[in-house]
């Protein structure tokens, strides 16, 4: 389905000659005709062994018994017809301007072409295809083979996997194949493809299949398709398995599980199966009228070549599909079009007599969906290898196509002339500007303007009649010290006068320089240079010339710029009067890839046209995006990711996007009643099946829950009563309740009874608890206003402290107060137990609607929930000052989330998120360094250790670093070690480690943003209070003595 390039020969299979010979001098990069054509007449035609033979080293000359295949278009002819033909002794030369040989070959390829269908059903394009594809996986098995593939790991919990609303569905990976999932979410999504394809009826003779193995391979591929996207219409999943139709095209890919396919390959045989399929259907339905197959109708269009070779006109119609662009050396996708219409000298074309050759393309039929495969990928020869093209390539959201249409042949043709020719008179004004913006003769250049300017300084600074050197030398001091300006050669022949050596030291001094001292210039010196003679007379001349010709200088420059820019803003113009803009085609997907040539991974980006948005579909991920996201993900020159494929569709074929309507009632039909009768069924099953795993979920739940129920019912042993609080036990980490204090809180109690006993003339329990809890709540809120630095932490000292801090109500604070007030911790005497009683008292009288209950435990278990991430925090900084960056990753990790999610209530929930997002990623960056150490080793045990530690925790990281788009530095973290592990493509190694390789890098180079899930949170340990705030100022301290770059 991909264009084949038309060439400048008249014949068939010479003009295919040509087409191989331009994609071997891109491949190859060799631009030698003879040496190209001597390697396509060795190869027989074949552009594998071809490439193979001009890049190998000491590449053996292929055997004569290799296939050759040519794909041609004859004039007259709109379809490819395919011209296979086994080589042998007897070969028809080609090269030459011999008809009758031509036509010797076409008759002897047609031939065997119909015979070998006749035989497998299968057209030699196909087989072709199979061909390159079967060399294509051997050579990757060689080189980049893989054992493991990825498979999307299912969450036991099918509520993770249920659809929220009407979302649209994900597919789900089940093997490398990504690829799958961003062309067939792509194609879904055009809404009259979907109707096709969910309408599509079996042949009515369907029992009497498969007369041949291609309508044995295409009917089934059709049934699965089917189902797939009745199931991306009504499934109540989440994402769905596309298992069973992956298989069918594996298998017609003869690849492995583990095989990465092409998208535009994929793409390409995809449309040719239904397009075959629904031929066979149009076929069965004709009557004696030629059948029409609507995957033909949808994406195929036709251009005519127009060429001149040696002065000899010709024109052939073709048909295309996915039109292929060069994207290496283009800004945007107005030039790869250009490019990609045009070759040779186009001039030709317009004269009678000329000798050059050239040759335009121009479509005379555009398909409602326009797709352009851009080439990304270039064969490096000095590596050996294919490389991928990061270029940045704009595209616009709506493409004007008018200038390519035949019938616009004659205008384009004007505009282009006129282009041309203001591009040449911008060449001329763009070197006349460059003249005046890099004035000079030397290496170093100046704008002129500025060169004028100096000059008017220099000219117009105060006059000096003597020697800057005299005058160093002249204010110079007379001591031991010499000037700056003093050679050694004089010192050295002068020689220290006697006044130069104290008469004290035995020893002469030698001589030191001092640099800042002796070259410093003298007050009464300026400090710019300035001429030492000019008169009156003569500064008023060259004023006012230079004056003069600065404003001349400044004039000439302004209507250069201004005449380049009125030059740009023509040519960007010149295509939008109106007779050049009614063929719009509108952006419907982008097909993205990121990566390098050898791995990577595919994701869609696809506008949905109803709600007027982006969405991005990557894998069993679909999320809202923007015109920004796309830009930066699909242009190029942002990471690895890139645009491979662009799908725009007919802005005026409203047919391609329109919903259906119930065609009794007029109302839009939605979701299952889009579906025909079998489909429907087909998805109601697969729903039932998941509300039965839903059901047994919450049975199996409501079951462990009556199940601890019971065990709570249990009679136990009476609990011992409570002893007093040992120092070492946090107050709201591993304690029976939120109110058994520590040392620290009964102490700070205590306190507060003393200073009111001394204050307090009354005497009551009442009063003296009055006044401590006015006292301990003046303390707290002296903490919580004061600004103290980094290591000491008083939110950590107390929840009301914390609470003040992010204005709790004052209720919540009150009881706070009372609850520690009235803890049997007060026991102790009778004098605090009296105080405890009284407050517990005041507890019990708060009626229920002066104190919300559970907005009094949200913030309780909020700061429960601070100091749990201060110490997953502070654990984790003490294992990565250990250097135990394994064991500080998982603390860090959790200590980045619990924070997050507090900050998001207020920024004085949490701690400083950039500092745990720093110290995290420096904990990925030293394991990802240490694991690429051990893989680089070679050693079985030690690579396998590098591999564990990039699988189990470095790759379950980064969705976390990723989620979050503005954090730049994280993105920038990923790549660094995205690019680390892709740079050992390139390189030479053991099998085993390319195949482990290989195995890794689609995992790593997974763009989804799902969090597919941790361990467990690690175990704390028990802290106090006092113990709690002395090692976090000890960690804190330690970090400022060590600078954290990044920070």
């Amino acid at each position: 389905m991909t264009v084949e390039q038309n060439v400048l020969q008249p014949g068939g299979a010479a003009k295919h000659q040509q087409t191989f010979l331009n994609q071997l001098r891109e491949i190859t990069g060799i631009n030698d005709i003879q040496v190209l054509q001597q390697a396509l007449k060795d190869s027989n035609g074949n552009l594998e062994l071809a490439v193979a033979f001009l890049t190998a080293k000491n590449a053996k000359v292929p055997q004569q018994e290799e296939a050759s295949y040519y794909q041609t278009a004859l004039p007259g002819n709109d379809r490819y017809i395919s011209v296979g033909s086994q080589a042998d002794t007897n070969v028809i030369d080609l090269t030459g301007d011999d008809k009758d040989d031509l036509q010797r070959a076409i008759a002897l390829s047609l031939e065997e072409s119909n015979r070998a269908f006749r035989e497998t059903g299968i057209t030699d394009e196909e087989q072709a295809i199979s061909r390159v594809l079967e060399a294509s996986i051997a050579e990757n098995k060689a080189s980049l083979k893989r054992t493991h593939p990825e498979v999307w790991s299912d969450s036991p919990n099918p509520y993770d996997r249920k659809r929220q609303d009407n979302c649209p569905v994900g597919l789900k990976n089940v093997g490398n194949t990504c690829w799958f999932s961003a062309v067939i979410q792509s194609l879904f999504n055009l809404l009259e493809f979907r109707r096709l394809v969910l309408n599509f009826n079996p042949p009515a003779n369907a029992q009497d299949l498969p007369r041949n193995q291609k309508e044995h391979r295409n009917l089934p591929f059709m049934r699965e398709l089917r189902y797939l996207f009745a199931l991306l219409v009504g499934s109540k999943r989440k994402y769905v398995d596309p298992s069973r139709a992956v298989e069918i095209l594996k298998d017609a890919f003869k690849s492995n599980d583990s095989q990465q396919q092409d998208v535009s390959e994929f793409t390409h045989k995809l449309l040719d199966w239904l397009e075959d399929a629904f031929q066979i259907k149009a076929e069965e339905e004709r009557d004696g009228e030629k059948p029409k197959n609507p995957m033909v109708e949808l994406f195929y269009g036709r251009f005519l070549a127009v060429g001149v070779l040696e002065g000899k006109k010709f024109e052939n119609t073709e048909m295309f599909g996915q039109y292929p662009l060069q994207v290496n050396g283009f800004k945007d996708l107005h030039e790869c079009l250009e490019a990609a219409m045009i070759e040779g000298e186009i001039e030709s074309l317009h004269s009678e007599n000329s000798a050059k050759s050239g040759q335009e393309h121009w479509f005379t039929e555009l398909p409602p969906v326009l797709t352009f495969e851009l080439s990304r990928f270039e064969f490096n020869q000095a590596l050996g290898r294919p490389e991928k093209i990061h270029n940045k390539l704009e595209f616009p959201p709506i493409l004007y196509l008018d200038r390519y249409m035949h019938k616009n042949r004659e205008l384009t043709r004007i505009k282009r002339d006129e282009i041309k020719r203001l591009k040449e008179y911008l060449t001329v004004l763009q070197q006349r500007l460059e003249r005046y913006l890099s004035y000079g003769s030397g290496p170093k250049r100046f704008p002129l303007v500025d060169v004028l300017q100096y000059a008017l300084e220099f000219a117009s600074s105060k006059p000096v009649c003597t020697s800057p050197v005299d005058d160093l030398g002249a204010s110079a001091p007379s001591s031991g010290t010499l000037p700056a300006q003093t050679s050694p050669s004089t010192v050295e022949q002068q020689g220290p006068s006697s006044s130069d050596v104290p008469s004290t030291s035995p020893v002469q001094r030698s001589v030191i320089h001092k640099p800042f001292t002796q070259s410093r210039i003298p007050p009464d010196l300026p400090m710019h240079p300035a001429p030492r003679h000019i008169t009156e007379e003569e500064l008023s001349v060259l004023e006012g010339c230079l004056h003069r010709w600065r404003t001349e200088v400044e004039n000439d420059t302004r209507d250069l710029q201004e005449s380049i820019s009125r030059i740009h803003r023509t040519i960007e113009l010149m295509y939008f009067d109106k007779t050049m803009i009614q063929v719009p085609y509108r952006l419907h997907a982008v097909l993205v890839h990121e990566g390098q040539a050898n791995a990577g991974h595919y994701w869609a980006y696809i506008y949905d046209h109803h709600q007027n948005r982006w969405m991005k579909y990557n894998d069993i991920s679909v999320t809202k995006s923007t015109w920004e996201e796309l830009e930066r993900d699909s242009f190029g020159g942002y990471r690895n990711a890139s645009a491979y494929c662009l799908m725009y569709i007919n802005d005026k074929e409203q047919y391609l996007i329109e919903e259906e309507f119930n065609k009794e009632t007029g109302q839009v039909l939605v979701g299952m009643d889009t579906l025909p009768s079998d489909l429907r069924d087909y998805v109601k099953e697969d729903n039932k099946r998941f509300e039965k795993e839903l059901e047994e979920w919450d049975a199996e739940l409501a079951q462990k829950a009556q199940q601890e129920k019971l065990l709570s019912q249990i009679p136990r042993a009476p609990a011992p009563s409570p002893a007093p609080v040992q120092a070492g036990e946090p107050e709201y980490l591993e304690q029976p309740s939120r109110t058994d204090l520590s040392k620290h809180l009964k102490e700070d109690s205590v306190q507060a009874i003393n200073k009111a006993l001394a204050e307090q003339e009354d005497r009551s329990p009442e009063a003296i608890m009055d006044t401590a809890i006015k006292l301990e709540y003046t303390r707290l809120l002296k903490l919580a206003q004061e600004d103290p630095p980094p290591e000491c932490d008083y939110r950590l000292r107390h929840a009301i402290v914390y609470f003040i801090q992010n204005q709790a109500p004052k209720k919540i604070i009150e009881r706070t107060l009372l609850e520690q007030f009235g803890d049997h911790n007060l026991s102790f005497d009778e004098r605090c137990r009296n105080i405890m009683k009284v407050a517990q008292a005041k507890l019990e009288m708060i009626k229920p609607d002066e104190v919300n209950m559970e907005e009094y435990e949200r913030w309780h278990q909020d700061y429960r929930n601070f100091r749990e991430t201060t110490m997953f925090l502070m654990v984790g900084l003490e294992f990565f000052q250990k250097k135990s960056y394994m064991e500080a990753l998982l603390y860090l990790i959790y200590a980045y989330q619990n924070n997050k999610e507090l900050l998001s209530k207020g920024p004085y929930r949490g701690h400083d998120e950039e500092l745990i997002s720093h110290y995290r990623r420096e904990c990925l960056l030293k394991l990802n360094e240490h694991a690429a150490a051990l893989f680089e080793s070679g050693d079985d045990q030690e690579v396998n250790n590098g591999l564990i530690i990039m699988n189990e925790l470095i790759v379950p990281c980064l969705p976390l670093l990723l989620v979050d788009e503005m954090e730049e530095k994280d993105i920038v973290a990923v790549e660094d070690m995205r690019n680390r592990w892709c740079s050992y493509l390139g390189q030479e190694m053991e099998p085993n480690l390319q195949e482990k390789l290989t195995d890794f890098l689609p995992k790593l180079l997974d763009c989804s943003t799902e969090i597919k899930g941790f361990n467990d949170p690690p175990k704390l340990p028990s802290y106090s209070t006092h113990e709690l705030c002395e090692r976090y100022a000890r960690i804190m301290l330690s970090l400022s003595r060590t600078p954290a770059d990044g920070r």
